[in-house]
């Protein structure tokens, strides 16, 4: 497995304390130049689905379930493990200093249709939604939320617009020389 980036929010002082630790796996899903995402209403912005892995399961299932539930992804083919992302960055929860996150993408492909969702209560209730969109134009959404600094605007953003210009420049530029 790669290291593509660490990440460490401004926010914090130091890596020390009470840290939740947690791995997570998220599927880099492209057709052409359009990518499956998640866009979600409450921090106007776009995701890659999957979420965090359950104790005793490894990535690839939990990827798996992560997407079937999240994007009603169905015939999933988990191609490659492209490398993780270590995040560290304030946790909301006051039992916590700090939460350190293992994010691990896969490249992956799915059946063309998509079934019906299965997301959890919060997940609803943030206005989450898969969407097919141009990365491109999903990277530069991004962005400039980031760059506006919206009031919504959530801690992952950094992360996730970072693997949207990875995605861009290592798989589908580099795919098109």
């Amino acid at each position: 497995m790669t290291l593509i980036k660490e990440m460490i929010h401004p926010d914090l002082a130091h890596l020390n304390g009470r840290i939740l630790r947690r791995q997570a796996a998220r599927g880099i899903v492209l057709r052409g130049e359009s990518i499956l995402l998640l866009f979600t209403e409450r921090y106007n912005d776009f995701s890659f689905p999957g979420g965090g892995v359950d104790p005793g399961e490894d990535t690839v299932t939990g990827l798996q379930r992560e997407l079937a539930e999240e994007t009603g992804a169905q015939d999933i083919n988990v191609q490659q493990n492209l490398g993780f992302i270590e995040e560290y960055r304030p946790h909301w929860k006051p039992e916590y200093d700090l939460m350190h996150m293992t994010s691990h993408f896969y490249q992956c492909t799915v059946a063309p249709a998509l079934a019906a969702v299965k997301m959890e209560h919060y997940e609803v209730a943030n206005g989450m939604r898969p969407v097919w969109v141009n990365l491109q134009e999903a990277l530069q959404h991004n962005q400039g939320v980031m760059a506006r600094a919206e009031r919504s605007m959530g801690l992952s953003i950094v992360r996730k617009t970072f693997m949207l210009d990875w995605v861009k420049r290592e798989l589908l530029e580099t795919a098109a020389v």
